[in-house]
């Protein structure tokens, strides 16, 4: 039968991600599901509210804000998971609930000067390019530690761990070796910061690696929501 609600669709990604768990040894939900609306219009949102979704990410700053204003809360929780240029985080900080991608410690300066004080701690994540592309943005692997140290002595954030974009191959081992180094990677920063217990890679096409390899984050927006519309924005749009 072809899944054509929302509903059906996100009950489908959660069921595989729980078959993941089990099958990788992973405690049961111990993976979350973070909900990628990135383009995605109210009511794509609200059905998927509606049958209990309550993590969403959002990769355009003034798109997301325009969100979570209309929601209100509702007990939802937002992640910025697209990347961030110095003149829109303040935004950011002032409404999103985490942020995946710092790279820099200029933008974590920001995001933390900028946080309203009656608003607990920026949860944050360091990005790390673990493929070393180029054309993919986070620190490399070596700086990592760091970024993380710095981020940690920030009083207006939470270091809470690490976030990265594997790179798409068909080849399954060099897949699986990037997750196995990022999976390195978040024991030391654990075994270092009491505060940080999220992995969070893999997408709709590496969920099975990223599983097996620790993740406890894994971000899915087509897979749920369909393909993703052309986004209309200017250029100074992030």
């Amino acid at each position: 039968m072809i899944m054509t609600t929302i509903t059906e669709r996100l009950k489908s990604a959660i069921s595989s991600i729980r078959s993941n768990e089990n099958k990788n040894n992973r405690p049961a939900n111990s993976v979350q599901l973070l909900a990628v609306t990135k383009t995605k219009p109210i009511t794509d949102i609200k059905e998927a509210v509606d049958a209990g979704q309550r993590h969403f990410g959002e990769n355009y700053v003034q798109e997301g804000v325009e969100k979570i204003l209309h929601f209100n809360n509702q007990h939802l929780t937002w992640h910025f998971i697209g990347p961030l240029q110095s003149n829109k985080s303040k935004l950011v900080s002032q409404h999103f609930d985490w942020v995946h991608t710092v790279e820099r410690e200029k933008i974590a300066n920001r995001l933390n000067d900028q946080r309203p004080l009656d608003k607990p701690p920026l949860n944050v994540c360091v990005q790390v390019n673990i493929s070393g592309e180029e054309s993919k943005s986070g620190v490399a692997p070596r700086d990592a530690l760091a970024l993380a140290q710095h981020i940690n002595s920030l009083d207006n954030l939470v270091l809470r761990g690490l976030m990265t974009i594997g790179k798409p191959s068909a080849d399954t081992a060099q897949v699986d070796a990037q997750f196995a180094k990022m999976n390195e990677l978040f024991g030391l920063l654990q075994n270092e910061f009491p505060t940080v217990d999220t992995l969070s890679m893999g997408m709709s096409g590496d969920i099975d690696s990223a599983i097996a390899h620790g993740s406890t984050m894994v971000r899915i927006g087509s897979a749920i929501f369909g393909q993703r519309l052309p986004k209309q924005t200017n250029n100074s749009e992030v």
